[in-house]
């Protein structure tokens, strides 16, 4: 016969296993206390110590990102600061590349002014030359016309070289004016 106490029983006479009753509340007391001890005893140290262990590894996590972190911050001012100051060293060579060729460009144009200076006297000297030749010839020219027509004129043809020295000794006259 069964204990009316320790089950409770539902339709037809079997027992329901949801129904409180005393005697289940006995015996789910009298396991819960030594399975409560063993938990306490063994189970629980160890996940308290896991706990602690991932909340220490958590903690240990954020520490080394916080570090990281503080790193990279450190790392891009240095890295702006090398930038920064490759920009201004770029810019200083720029700078002196252009200065350098405007010296060069200074320097070319003086060479060339040089140059065309040396050339324009040059071709000076060279006329100058060329236009007293052309008066020498053309003095010796005329000393010629003028030997042949005073012969004509007197009729009769003196020393060439007496002629010749009579006439350019009267062009130096008349070009200096005496």
């Amino acid at each position: 016969m069964m204990l009316p106490l320790l089950y409770a029983t539902g339709e037809g006479g079997l027992p329901a296993p949801f129904s409180p009753t005393i005697g289940l509340f006995i015996w789910t007391f009298v396991v819960f206390l030594p399975f409560l001890w063993l938990l306490s005893k063994f189970v629980f140290p160890v996940i308290v110590k896991a706990t602690a262990d991932r909340e220490a590894a958590i903690a240990k996590q954020l520490a080394d990102a916080d570090k990281t972190r503080a790193d990279a911050a450190g790392y891009l001012a240095e890295q702006r600061e090398l930038l920064a100051a490759a920009r201004g060293e770029a810019q200083g060579i720029v700078a002196e590349a252009r200065q350098a060729g405007d010296r060069e460009r200074i320097a070319a144009i003086e060479r060339t002014r040089t140059e065309q200076d040396e050339l324009l006297a040059r071709a000076k000297r060279e006329i100058q030359g060329e236009r007293e030749r052309a008066i020498s010839e053309i003095r010796r020219e005329a000393v010629d016309l003028a030997i042949a027509a005073a012969g004509k004129v007197v009729g009769q043809r003196l020393d060439p070289a007496a002629d010749r020295k009579l006439v350019e000794e009267y062009i130096t006259t008349l070009r200096t004016g005496a």
